[in-house]
């Protein structure tokens, strides 16, 4: 692949300081500031702060660089600067005597002089992890970048330079020798030698144009997004600039990403997709890219390499030596057949055309076995896998040998997700997509060559079966009937099934040596070069191919958009056990929200429970029977003495607003009292005193003129603050208590929840509630306890949380923990109000108290007495909170941590002075922990909040994986 040019020069930075730069800045250019040195690889770049605060930027090239290939970077700059581009770029600035290009003298010859001005922004390299559409936004940029130069032309554009990738093989040829282990010489010029064969026979057909040439982290700039993410916004350094493939200025973006990401090459992705959105990839940009990105890496390494011997002294090139190691070892840890068929799948481009012959030969294969299996569920909706059996070891060869002894042969599916292969705490999602199947047949079943081929036989129990167009069979579990080397027809017989266990793989490609398993991202990418191996089976082994994006369609399409879901791009939660939720890509999540399934998800005793008594009696609760009258009594006998009349709903919201009705009724008045900032449910009452602006924007403007509110009693940073708020806080509630006695309006009731939930497990300022609670009864009010959320054992040291204030209310309402998920409220009251409330008419919940929900409550009381789930969530809450206050020592972007038990919340701040919340941080730390593996949500009136309530069977070991990836996330970045 020869490119006209000059011989390549490759020489040391220019011997310029930070005082001769200053001087050649004020002698050529009238420009006098502060000047510092910026970091570069072969150039000397400073700074220059003007006195009236421009900043310019004063390069100094290397003289390895003609003068012409100078003047072609200014008037590629020029063209930019008459382009609305959607991003920045220098402007090259004008010398006392107009000229945009000078030369100062130096001993060994003129060196190449310019001023730009300076692009403001923070490289994306100073950041340690890059989301996901950061990466897009960096593809994003080098697509714009290439389409605005796509029409420039210059004689300086056809220069030899380094970081051409048309010459990659000549400049790692020539800066070899300077790599001086052996090993990693060695190393490079392998990667080189196989990426620049693979480049031959595509090279001719590649775009050549004018391209950047090194849009990457170092060069790209960005500007703080809301979050604190760099927002990709300019390029900076046009150095690079020359004509070449236009598919490189991607390929070097790419390793900008690797250099984030050197253990998950497929992070790329977002890049390549946003690149592909401005600037479209053919078929030949997709198969060059991923040896691009090879040959870009050796280039890196050895040119680094290199500089560090003609540049000892350059403090600048040791660091970046060893992130450009790491990008090469990156880009080599993948096949590029195998890169280009994940990009192939992500650009909806189909398998390469190469492969059309071996899947014909697939398609159209012949039988390998005379039984027809029965295939085996082992995906995360499996009716097999209930009660944590998919975490039963050797649960599949159990299923597996169950369904063959029911149907003779069995095997699993090609294309599934196995829940069986997902692991539990596991920051990066596992390897659970199968690429064959696994047989159980009787044993010595005969195998019959699908296709005529050659054999190969690597090792004893494997066999390999390869036509001539390059379909591959790779059996595993064989008794082998032929020889190595032997060519066999179709239907020939190729051995037996060895002990009746057999593993079955079709492989299109001969190059790649696929695994069994792959993981979610690059699972399409291996399943079309594994393709279905159904044909050879005489069944359909195929797992179903559910749409994910086509089903968050017909959900929001059906379902009110006013019916939230977490994250903006959801997984799809099909199964739960425990404190552990599973995706459809077998990916495990760690849940921190589910306060709802108390006794963890899937309870086996729960769902047992619950299927008896559907098959027994599900109905009303006007009818007579046990399970009404038995949980009843649990329920009053967990309450103080004096509140023994229990009201079975089937929610909080519920829950609340009758508790509410009857403090009306009874009192025979209508004002309430409530809090700022508090939730309490959706009904007409319930919602009437809820004043969150985070579920209700409009919540204080809409409040019926009944409802009076106190400031929210949070001590951190609330009205009042500081260990003695909780006298100022209910001095003010007295005192609007007093206002409303005066006006004729006393309070019906005080409703609060006794742990600020809704605020993130906040804990009321000490002697906050009894004072209000004693207020509001000397005006003959009554006081409601909302523990929907943090009550029933949930803070570990109590049952109820009103007890840590040594309070008794005059209500109690519950709800979520009730009934695990099943829908289940209840009001606990004394029997004076309940035959007051009475007095007035009958009440009447068709499912609040039927059978299915009393047996359903009365199981889950025993669950968490029996498992001790009360203390657990004392034990491990209180570690947790523990670590987490670690953290925040660490941190500072965390205020403090609220809560207790297993009800907490971990504030983020912007500032631990001004308390500005880190709302937008907030949200962006929760998707980036959904990336690890824990599920957590935003909590709080300005959701800058994390909330951790998880299911209270939460153990130290996921507590810790939970706090780990936290503090990877404060670490790395969000």
């Amino acid at each position: 692949m020869p490119v006209d040019g000059s011989p390549l020069e490759v020489a040391p930075r220019p011997p310029v300081d930070a005082g001769r730069a200053a001087g050649i800045a004020r002698d050529l250019y009238g420009v006098e500031g502060p000047v510092r040195e910026l970091g570069s690889q072969q150039d000397r770049n400073f700074l220059v702060e003007t006195p009236l605060g421009g900043r310019v930027v004063l390069k100094v090239a290397n003289r390895g660089w003609g003068r012409e290939t100078l003047e072609a970077q200014n008037a590629a700059l020029r063209h930019l600067a008459s382009h609305d581009l959607g991003f920045a770029a220098p402007v090259p600035l004008p010398g006392l005597d107009g000229a945009l290009l000078h030369e100062v003298d130096d001993e060994g010859g003129p060196l190449p002089v310019r001023l730009l001005k300076y692009v403001e922004g923070v490289p994306l390299s100073s950041a340690r992890h890059l989301a996901p559409q950061v990466v897009a936004g960096l593809g994003r940029l080098a697509g714009l970048a290439s389409a605005a130069l796509a029409g420039f032309e210059h004689p300086g554009l056809d220069r030899a330079v380094q970081w051409d990738l048309r010459r990659a093989d000549e400049v790692v040829g020539l800066l070899l020798p300077s790599i001086g282990d052996p090993d990693r010489r060695a190393l490079v010029a392998d990667v080189a030698a196989g990426a620049w064969q693979r480049l031959a026979d595509i090279a001719p057909r590649l775009r050549v144009q004018a391209i950047h040439g090194d849009v990457t982290d170092d060069n790209v700039v960005g500007e703080p997004d809301d979050a604190g993410r760099l927002r990709p916004a300019g390029v900076i350094d046009f150095g690079d600039l020359c004509r070449s493939w236009l598919v490189a200025d991607l390929a070097v973006a790419v390793t900008g990403v690797l250099r984030h990401a050197p253990d998950d090459p497929f992070a790329v992705l977002p890049a390549v997709r946003a690149f592909h959105d401005v600037v479209p990839l053919t078929e030949d940009d997709v198969e060059a890219l991923w040896p691009l990105v090879l040959m870009r890496g050796a280039v890196l390494v050895a040119s680094s390499e290199h500089q560090v011997v003609l540049d000892p002294d350059n403090p600048g090139l040791v660091g970046p030596l060893e992130d450009e190691w790491r990008i090469l070892h990156a880009a080599r840890s993948v096949h590029p057949h195998h890169v280009e068929s994940v990009l192939r799948a992500e650009l909806g481009l189909g398998p390469a055309p190469r492969h059309a012959a071996a899947l014909r030969t697939v398609r159209d294969a012949g039988r390998l076995i005379d039984v027809e299996p029965s295939p085996v569920d082992l995906s995360v909706g499996s009716a097999h896998l209930h009660s944590g059996r998919f975490l039963q070891p050797g649960v599949e060869e159990i299923l597996l040998a169950e369904e063959a002894g029911r149907a003779r042969a069995s095997c699993t599916r090609w294309g599934e997700a196995r829940a069986t292969r997902t692991r539990l705490h596991s920051a990066r999602p596992p390897e659970t997509v199968a690429l064959g199947v696994e047989l159980r047949v009787p044993p010595r079943t005969p195998l019959s060559a699908p296709w005529p081929g050659t054999v190969s036989a690597p090792e004893a129990g494997r066999l390999e079966l390869v036509s001539s167009d390059g379909a591959r069979l790779l059996l595993r579990g064989v008794h082998a009937g032929v020889a190595h080397g032997e060519q066999v027809a179709r239907g020939a017989v190729l051995g037996t099934a060895q002990n009746g266990r057999l593993a079955v793989q079709v492989c299109v490609d001969p190059e790649v040596d696929p695994p069994a398993l792959a993981g979610p991202v690059e699972a399409a990418g291996w399943l079309a070069l594994c393709p279905d191996p159904s044909p050879l089976l005489g069944t359909d082994v195929a797992a179903p191919d559910e749409d994910a994006d086509a089903l968050l369609a017909r959900r929001r399409h059906a379902l009110a958009a006013v019916q939230e879901s977490y994250y903006d791009r959801p997984m799809r939660i099909e199964r739960g056990w425990r404190h552990h939720l599973l995706d459809t890509d077998a990916r495990s999540y760690v849940d921190m929200v589910n306060n709802v399934t108390s006794v963890g998800h899937g309870h086996p005793h729960v769902a047992d429970a619950v299927e008896r008594q559907l098959r027994t009696l599900n109905t009303n609760s006007r009818f007579h029977y046990a399970a009404i009258a038995e949980f009843s009594e649990r329920l009053a006998a967990l309450a103080p003495d004096g509140l023994d009349q229990v009201f079975l709903v089937n929610s909080g919201s519920e829950a609340v607003d009758l508790a509410l009705r009857m403090a009306q009724t009874v009192t025979g008045r209508q004002d309430v009292l409530a809090v700022r900032e508090a939730y309490h449910g959706w009904t007409y009452l319930s919602d009437a005193v809820t004043t969150s602006l985070y579920d209700n924007p409009a919540a204080l403007d809409s409040r019926p003129d009944w409802v009076h509110l106190a400031s929210a009693p949070n001590p951190y940073r609330g009205r009042f603050r500081g260990p003695g708020s909780g006298a100022e806080y209910a001095a003010e509630l007295r005192a609007l208590v007093d206002d409303l006695v005066a006006a004729g309006r006393p309070p019906a009731a005080f409703v609060c929840e006794p742990l600020f939930g809704n605020a993130g497990g906040v804990l009321l300022p000490e002697g906050y509630l009894p004072a209000a609670y004693d207020a509001v009864r000397a005006a003959g009010g009554l006081v409601v306890a909302d523990e929907v959320q943090v009550g029933y054992g949930r803070t570990g040291h109590h049952w109820w949380a009103f007890e840590m204030h040594g309070v008794t209310p005059d209500f109690i309402t519950i709800a979520k923990a009730m009934g695990n998920g099943h829908p289940l409220g209840a009001v606990i009251t004394t029997r004076a109000i309940a035959e007051a409330f009475g007095a007035s008419g009958s009440f009447f919940s068709s499912a609040g108290g039927s059978p299915v929900s009393c047996v359903t409550g009365m199981t889950v009381l025993d669950v968490i007495e029996d498992e001790g789930l009360q203390a657990n969530a004392a034990t491990v809450g209180d570690h947790l909170r523990r670590r987490c206050e670690e953290l925040a020592e660490r941190h500072p972007v965390i205020g403090t941590v609220h809560g207790l038990g297993l009800y907490l919340g971990v504030e983020l701040v912007r500032d631990r002075d001004t308390l500005e919340p880190a709302t937008a941080e907030c949200y962006a730390i929760c998707e980036r922990l959904r990336e690890l593996g824990v599920v957590m949500q935003p909590t709080g009136e300005r959701a800058n909040v994390l909330k951790l309530k998880p299911p209270m069977c939460l153990d130290v070991a996921s507590a810790d994986f939970v706090v780990e990836m936290l503090e990877a996330v404060l670490r790395d970045g969000w």
